[in-house]
């Protein structure tokens, strides 16, 4: 994320989802981290490839990994819909996308590279998208970009999670197996994967 980025506001939440007040993504990220509403967007293809993300390197937290196809944070009362296709277009070039929302993922992360943290209210998003379509990916933002079949993609989370963002494997899974109402946390035991946003 580029440093102009860490003075946009970000909306605290309570374990709920509740709103309770309002951070600087660069407050929001200092240890210990504070809870706060983000959203992971998955594009995905009709013959079901997921379309991944490589962070840029010059990202505040988990550069140069794998990540899924748009993350971001809603300024605080900003439609989840609206600011995901904001950060699509920002960072791909697409958009606007019809997204629907397919869980919530709740998730602690410490970057052990620049020592900030992430404390998640994590929205997941999923939007169709054609492999062909036209993606202008921002230098800034993401490095690279490649599309991946959902075996595959499971099989190198399990044998290098290092190279993938700690939220992840978390996100696919409310693709993968959905089981929580759209808006609903849910109630993970995984342990959490060293690396993050």
């Amino acid at each position: 994320m580029p440093q102009s980025r860490e003075s946009h506001l970000v909306e605290l939440v309570d374990d709920t989802g509740q709103p309770v007040g309002a951070a600087t993504v660069a407050v929001a990220h200092q240890p210990p981290g504070q809870l706060h509403r983000a959203f992971s967007v998955l594009l995905v293809a009709p013959d079901g490839r997921v379309l991944l993300q490589r962070r840029a390197a010059t990202k505040t937290r988990f550069p140069s990994r794998w990540a899924n196809s748009c993350c971001g944070h809603p300024q605080p009362g900003e439609a989840l819909a609206e600011a995901a296709n904001r950060r699509l277009s920002e960072e791909l070039g697409v958009g606007p996308v019809p997204l629907r929302e397919i869980g919530v993922y709740v998730y602690r992360a410490e970057d052990p590279g620049t020592g900030r943290v992430e404390v998640e209210y994590d929205h997941v998003l999923l939007g169709e998208f054609q492999p062909d379509g036209s993606l202008r990916p921002e230098p800034t933002e993401v490095a690279e970009l490649r599309w991946v079949e959902p075996a595959q993609l499971a099989a190198a989370l399990h044998r290098d999670p290092d190279d993938y963002a700690p939220w992840l494997g978390g996100v696919l899974d409310r693709l993968w197996q959905p089981a929580q109402p759209p808006g609903q946390p849910a109630d993970d035991d995984a342990p959490e994967r060293p690396g993050g946003r």
